[in-house]
């Protein structure tokens, strides 16, 4: 059997129970050469919007910080490095609304039944029939698999 994809294996990772930001991070684990249950950890508070708050989408979250991880600075002087940072982020939310119309979890949820508060919401059949957020993670995904391909590749 071949290995997955890395849009598989994020989905498959949600389906199994990870938040959407974790899903998606940990799809890149081999890239960021960090362990999966590091990535996990480090990524966990950005389901649901940021902690159910419904803010951000988990999986523009967890793209972004894949994204930080690959190709952020550590120096803050680093203007140039910055503004690049934030050219490629910019361009991966961009891609993500001119899909879905927005990157706020509420809004993309604006359809679906939610609960409020803290306490998760139990990850049975009905959930992932109802939600969209599988698309979401694929989509964050796809992108950031594009702009590593596009880091990647030779300039002639």
């Amino acid at each position: 059997m071949s290995e997955l994809t890395r849009v598989e294996k994020a989905v498959e990772l949600f389906k199994s129970g990870y938040n959407c930001s974790q899903a998606v991070a940990i799809a890149f684990a081999d890239k960021l050469e960090m362990d999966e249950k590091t990535i996990a950890k480090l990524t966990s508070g950005y389901g649901g919007g940021m902690g159910r708050l419904r803010e951000t989408c988990g999986t523009i979250s967890g793209a972004v910080f894949v994204v930080s991880s690959l190709y952020g600075y550590d120096d803050k002087d680093a203007t140039t490095e910055k503004a690049r940072l934030y050219e490629q982020i910019t361009n991966i939310g961009e891609k993500f609304k001119s899909e879905f119309t927005t990157l706020k979890c509420g809004e993309l949820l604006a359809n679906i039944k939610t609960t409020i508060g803290s306490m998760p919401e139990a990850r049975t059949a009905k959930y992932y029939k109802v939600r969209p957020c599988v698309h979401f993670v694929v989509k964050s995904t796809e992108l950031v698999e594009e702009l590593i391909n596009q880091m990647e590749s030779p300039k002639i």
